[in-house]
């Protein structure tokens, strides 16, 4: 380690003791040392558990929402004024490309501003009164509470937004937030969190750690004191730790799916082809909706086909720092060694590979086209999380339905029709949670619902219905003879 790369000591308040071990963070592309991060032992995780449960249960400690309003309000001045070097970071550590990534710094911004707003304007029903002789002079006054301790987990693919998303809703909830980053993509959230800090949020109210081995998470996730767990990553993961909470967290998962697009013999191919190329090849595909299986009619599927294969091949894919990438690296080279396989055992089960099919340099893998592999190849059945996309043909439109939602996963889904009915019929009857119309799958802005159904996930994300989530509805009744 050279004087000028940073270290990012233990996050955890009032923790007198300086951690020994530490681990390294490199960029996926060119291998290039961007910082070290210290680990957290069972007694480091267990002093920040503390410290926030102690925090919370201390209601005189509690920030009004005022000051919350304030520090994420000083907070958006700060990141947008770090934004270049933030997005810069993000890309380095990360792999996404620099334009995708810029994307992302102002979706981020964005996402603290609808905590804000959130805030501001969310309020709870009251419960009617007065409607018969047991209700009879008496009201009630619905007020919103934080549920507790916060510990968010969260995945290394938008590792800006991703944090904004779990950390901005608990620190406008009012609840205490433990986050532990993706072990590949750390630096983004230190540097976010300590913005937070800057803001004028006390450093108790958001810790980060990062936990020396999978026992000592499991510790952290599991403990009785976290009243509500936020998790970004594998289902595998996911429904593992599920199973294993305290009674009484609640929780929020939120895991991939294998992206279903059904292309109608009516549709506008030549206005497809850009949003599928983009929802399948962005980010080199490591992410949790992006389109994995189209299936198009048979009429069209050779048309579709051949257009995707020419704009993959026209892809810009290399070093994620250029503003000319389009496609970057895959987050480490055992994922390419797996995608890589995937795509080869699809072809030796009969696929045919229109085009990429190998790897490249620095941990890039061609964008990949494959045409109509079997339904029993892995790469029909589970998320590849990398670019590649397959075409499947099919000469009845509820044959595509019925391969559409064979899967045990269900997220986000697409159509493109030129024909309202078809559109509607194919969108009525698509395993999703939300179904696109003439857009590709990974379409989201931050104030919508965003829900894995099946085993892609539980509970819906989404700014406003995450701070739901971090909230306790308290409701008062109030009984006087002279309320009417």
């Amino acid at each position: 380690m050279n004087n000028t790369t940073p270290h990012f000591p233990l996050m955890i308040a009032g923790l007198t003791k300086t951690s020994t071990a530490s681990f390294d963070v490199t960029s996926p592309f060119d291998g290039a040392l961007l910082g070290t991060v210290a680990k957290a032992d069972a007694s480091d995780i267990d002093f920040a558990l503390d410290t926030a449960s102690r925090l919370f249960a201390d209601r005189s400690k509690w920030l009004s929402k005022t000051q919350r309003i304030q520090i994420l309000e000083r907070a958006i001045v700060l990141m947008k004024e770090e934004a270049e070097s933030l997005a810069h970071g993000a890309a380095h550590e990360g792999g996404k490309p620099l334009m995708d990534s810029h994307v992302e710094m102002v979706r981020c911004i964005d996402s603290i501003r609808l905590c804000v707003d959130t805030l501001r304007h969310d309020v709870s029903k009251p419960v009617p009164m007065g409607t018969n002789a047991a209700s009879q002079h008496r009201f009630t006054i619905m007020n919103k509470e934080p549920i507790g301790v916060v510990v968010a987990v969260s995945a290394f693919n938008h590792p800006l937004n991703l944090i904004a998303h779990q950390v901005g809703p608990a620190i406008a909830s009012g609840c205490p937030v433990i986050v532990k980053p993706a072990e590949n993509t750390p630096l983004s959230c230190f540097r976010l969190v300590e913005i937070f800090h800057q803001a004028g949020l006390p450093v108790e109210w958001c810790q980060v750690v990062m936990p020396e081995n999978h026992q000592i998470a499991e510790k952290l996730v599991t403990d009785p004191r976290v009243a509500f767990f936020s998790f970004i990553g594998s289902a595998k993961v996911g429904w593992y730790l599920r199973s294993q909470l305290a009674a009484g967290t609640r929780c929020a998962l939120e895991h991939g799916g294998v992206a279903p697009v059904i292309v109608a013999e009516d549709a506008n191919v030549a206005a497809a082809i850009p949003g599928l190329a983009k929802g399948g090849f962005y980010h080199a595909g490591q992410v949790c909706v992006s389109v994995q299986r189209i299936y198009v009619h048979e009429s069209i599927a050779r048309d579709v086909a051949s257009r995707l294969v020419d704009a993959a091949k026209k892809m810009v894919v290399g070093d994620p720092l250029s503003d000319k990438t389009e496609v970057g690296p895959l987050i480490r080279s055992g994922e390419v060694e797996r995608v890589d396989s995937w795509v080869k055992d699809a072809v030796n089960d009969g696929a045919e590979l229109l085009c990429g099919g190998y790897s490249l340099p620095n941990n890039c893998y061609a964008p990949t086209v494959l045409y109509n592999p079997s339904n029993e190849s892995k790469i029909s059945q589970a998320e590849i999380f990398g670019p590649v996309v397959c075409i499947y043909p099919f000469s009845e439109l509820d044959q595509a339905i019925a391969a559409a939602n064979s899967l045990d996963v269900a997220f986000q889904a697409s159509v493109y029709s030129q024909d309202i009915n078809t559109s509607m019929y194919i969108a009525n009857r698509l395993d999703a949670s939300a179904v696109m119309i003439n857009e590709h799958t990974a379409f989201r802005v931050d104030w919508m619902p965003f829900a894995g159904l099946k085993h892609s996930g539980l509970g819906t994300g989404g700014i406003p219905f995450t701070m739901e989530d971090m909230q306790v509805d308290k409701m008062i009744v109030i009984t006087s003879k002279d309320i009417n």
